[in-house]
């Protein structure tokens, strides 16, 4: 069976820690594979006190303790004791990492982090996607793919001012994210011939140069150079007409040119199921597509159904990718 995933609690001042408790409760019912929490023991058992959640909790160093004690109690992994909150969790996501990387977890799950509690602790990166590929050394190889049951998006620019985009979606880069995502999902999701749909920039995917010229002087030769070296691509799309069903139905993931243009519709297909995915790693790594909600951090009130969904698509990218153990 595949090795166990690990967990890492995020920032122990938001929700990262209650959504994976609940993740662990949910278990049977959520059919979850076997998972461990990396993390600081003592903050964890305190988390679950307070809020009232009744997860017994096994401190764990060997990991072959894990999957026996999945039906029993909820394996928690300690990195770095006596440090700092920030430290820890730093130190949990470098431990997941490794764990990854030498086969004794199959994939990492990222509880949230609130980067601006971490840059005291020595955290430089912009987030998490951007850390994971310094420490593993990817850095520029990563790609941000969000997921749920319907739909997949890959934004090619992510973060940055709408006005910035056209000069930063260059041929280089979006022929990056294109390679990167029909290769991960070959290697990763078991897709042999991955259909890509390549949205324009401009309404209406530029309306043949008239409402500017980005779709038919940069994309639209791009995309019919790859798809005549054998990848199964099509567009420049028209934005507003992808993510219908219907249109659903004929890509295995949408590559669109900025942020926006690709979470709204994932968002509004299933807000609470969406999953974060970083590709271009070595490593699989999935997340719960939110923040640390520190509005409602200690109140009981999280929803788990991204973190529940962001295990899943790990031990299902696991599988396909076959991480096994011995």
């Amino acid at each position: 069976m595949p090795a166990p995933l690990a967990v890492t609690m995020g920032d122990p001042f938001g929700i990262g820690i209650e959504i994976c408790l609940k993740a662990w409760l949910q278990r049977e019912v959520a059919h979850l594979a076997p998972f461990f929490i990396v993390g600081d023991a003592e903050t964890i058992i305190e988390y679950a006190r307070k809020i009232g959640l009744g997860v017994p909790i096994e401190v764990v160093e060997d990991l072959n303790d894990i999957t026996p004690l999945f039906s029993n109690a909820l394996p928690v992994l300690d990195p770095q004791k006596g440090a700092t909150a920030p430290a820890h969790t730093i130190a949990a996501i470098d431990k997941a990492v490794e764990l990854c990387r030498s086969g004794a977890a199959s994939a990492m799950v990222t509880a949230p982090i609130q980067k601006k509690r971490l840059y005291d602790a020595g955290f430089k990166q912009p987030g998490h996607t951007e850390y994971l590929a310094e420490i593993t050394n990817c850095s520029g190889k990563e790609v941000m793919m969000l997921a749920c049951s319907e739909l997949r998006v890959v934004p090619a620019t992510i973060h940055i001012p709408i006005a910035e985009v056209p000069r930063k979606l260059t041929a280089e880069l979006l022929e990056k994210v294109i390679l990167t995502t029909s290769n991960d999902l070959k290697s990763r999701f078991g897709i042999s011939n991955p259909r890509l749909a390549i949205a324009g920039l401009n309404p209406h995917a530029g309306e043949g140069g008239s409402i500017g010229e980005e779709d038919e002087k940069l994309i639209r030769p791009l995309v019919e150079q790859l798809a005549n070296q054998g990848m199964a691509l099509s567009g420049p799309h028209s934005a507003d007409t992808l993510f219908h069903k219907a249109a659903r139905e004929t890509y295995d993931a949408a590559i669109c040119m900025y942020h926006d243009q690709a979470l709204i519709p994932i968002k509004t297909i299933d807000f609470d199921g969406g999953v974060n995915i970083t590709l271009g790693l070595p490593i699989i790594r999935t997340s719960p597509d939110h923040g640390t909600a520190d509005d409602i951090a200690d109140m009981g009130i999280a929803n788990p159904a991204s973190m529940i969904a962001a295990i899943k698509m790990a031990s299902q990218m696991a599988e396909a990718s076959g991480h096994y153990n011995e």
